[in-house]
């Protein structure tokens, strides 16, 4: 079993990694492969909506974002960490997003998903809120925890301090641990849920 972490930050070991870190000592002790992907400080262009991946089965722009959707179709679970800039989440974090979700073709249902938010006081819920958008549009069930995925810091090495924080993101990696083994014994005796052809409606006739 796999999980792909993304870190959206640009700064490498700063305090959303901290966050992160505490969910993978978790997964390593739950017999769960991790992996952490870097991309806050990548140089990650918006969608263009080109329409391009619907006929080349990945985006056009040819960087760490393809990479990524290799990743994400092999894993069994998806974590978006991002520090909190002006209650929304890291514009290029956004931008990276918006392409791995759009141009994977691939069916993301019951992959587990979680997101995680690092602020130095206000805007956690209100970007927590953002990523978790991008798991409830594709069949991905959102693991929790005891408080919302939150840890709080400002300069580098602050979220070590945050005892309720780094609690919180153990208690995450735990639910999502477990939310993951018991989709795979259910999709093994149940299968996934059936699904209807999709009835697209438009706000223009």
């Amino acid at each position: 079993m796999k999980v792909l972490m993304i870190n959206g930050s640009p700064r490498n070991g700063g305090n959303t990694s901290i966050a992160l870190g505490e969910m993978e000592k978790i997964f390593v002790q739950e017999g769960i492969e991790c992996e952490i992907l870097q991309i806050g400080g990548k140089d990650i262009r918006g969608c263009m909506a080109c329409g391009s991946c619907a006929t080349l089965g990945r985006c056009v722009f040819d960087d760490i974002v393809n990479e990524a959707a290799q990743k994400f179709e092999q894993a069994d679970g998806l974590v978006i960490a991002s520090p909190v800039y002006y209650a929304s989440a890291n514009g290029t974090l956004i931008s990276f997003l918006d392409r791995l979700f759009y141009s994977s073709g691939f069916d993301k249902t019951m992959k587990v998903g979680a997101s995680v938010v690092c602020a130095r006081r206000g805007g956690c819920t209100a970007t927590f809120d953002e990523l978790n958008k991008y798991f409830t549009i594709t069949g991905m069930p959102v693991a929790s925890s005891q408080y919302w995925n939150d840890i709080h810091g400002r300069e580098k090495g602050d979220a070590e301090k945050d005892d309720e924080g780094k609690q919180t993101m153990r208690a995450l990696a735990r639910n999502m641990a477990f939310l993951i083994k018991s989709i795979a014994l259910g999709k093994e005796k149940y299968g996934l849920p059936e699904k209807e052809e999709w009835t697209p409606t438009h706000f223009i006739r």
